[in-house]
């Protein structure tokens, strides 16, 4: 990456003509006279996580209906992206507790290995066309994929290669992988290379002892902070604006969600929004004070009601949200 201020902001707009105008072949279709969603709110723009649907069926046409449900207009796309392009599907978990013999181990290796080897190949061998196919389905209902979440720091170079050429094509300003300091060493370069950025998300670590952020961060000027709101809070009970302060030109996203600290009766629990002690307003109302181009994505991991869904769900906490900025 030449420029090392390239941005979050400065890359959706050089992508934004760039939008694929082959037809989707997902028989989705949007009707062009329906109001398309918005969940920018007084310059804070609110999003969620596909991960968030992760128990019910979520095809890409149907992410999309959940999506426009909930009104809104900025996404980070995860596994549903490659899953429903036909990406060959790995081998099934062993059930937990399940106590496998040295011979069911070996053939549970040889057959993740065999499985990793034919994603391998799918990959290098995908039409970029299927992502741009993609990407038009969602814009044209209103939907911008803003990250992708491919985890591709354990991938070969050639599968690293793909994965942010294929974020580029959706017109995402990068994507994202668990904060390590492998992936960090390893992805940023990638990121440079691609005129991209490389986004780490965190969980408890910020609570661990020797946890040096800084360090990950300096790998390359592509690394950014993917910042977990509600897992900083739950693992070190102190307030997460002190790390948006600090850290806001190098955090294009964080994800939200409320949570117990570390000193409650039942201490780094998720609830839902509104029922932990994260400080969601506080949060938002920072990000609005400082106009920081900073997604503000919900990553719904709290227990669903029994007469509930995580639609419904993923609805209640972005109102939560715009309830607190309007």
């Amino acid at each position: 990456m030449s420029n090392t201020t390239f941005s979050r902001r400065k890359f959706l707009g050089t992508t934004a003509a760039a939008a694929a105008v082959s037809l989707v072949p997902f028989g989705y279709s949007f009707a062009g006279g329906a109001k398309k969603p918005n969940s920018k709110v007084n310059g804070v723009q609110l999003g969620l996580t596909t991960y968030s649907y992760r128990a019910i069926s979520h095809s890409l046409p149907e992410v999309l209906e959940y999506v426009l449900k909930a009104g809104v207009n900025a996404l980070e796309m995860r596994s549903v992206l490659e899953e429903g392009l036909g990406i060959p599907a790995g081998p099934a978990r062993a059930p937990r507790g399940t106590q496998l013999s040295d011979q069911e181990k070996a053939e549970r290796a040889k057959a993740a290995d065999a499985a990793r080897e034919a994603q391998r190949k799918w990959r290098l061998s995908l039409p970029m066309q299927k992502y741009a196919d993609v990407r038009k389905m969602y814009n044209d209902a209103g939907v911008n994929l803003h990250i992708a979440k491919f985890a591709p720091s354990s991938w070969s170079d050639e599968e690293i290669d793909y994965a942010f050429k294929a974020a580029k094509v959706l017109g995402a300003y990068g994507i994202t992988d668990e904060a390590s300091e492998a992936a960090c060493k390893r992805l940023g370069k990638f990121a440079e290379k691609h005129n991209s950025l490389a986004l780490y998300h965190t969980h408890g670590q910020f609570g661990e002892p020797g946890f040096d952020i800084d360090t990950l961060l300096s790998y390359s000027p592509a690394n950014r902070l993917n910042m977990d709101v509600g897992h900083y809070f739950g693992a070190t009970g102190k307030h997460p604006n002190e790390i948006l302060i600090k850290y806001h030109d190098r955090i294009p996203m964080i994800h939200m969600k409320d949570k117990t600290g570390p000193n409650h009766a039942t201490p780094n629990a998720n609830r839902p929004f509104g029922q932990g002690e994260t400080p969601i307003a506080d949060v938002l109302n920072l990000i609005k004070k400082e106009k920081w181009p900073i997604d503000v994505f919900v990553e719904l991991e709290y227990n669903i009601p029994a007469d509930s869904d995580p639609v419904k769900e993923v609805i209640k906490c972005i109102d939560y949200m715009r309830n607190i900025l309007e």
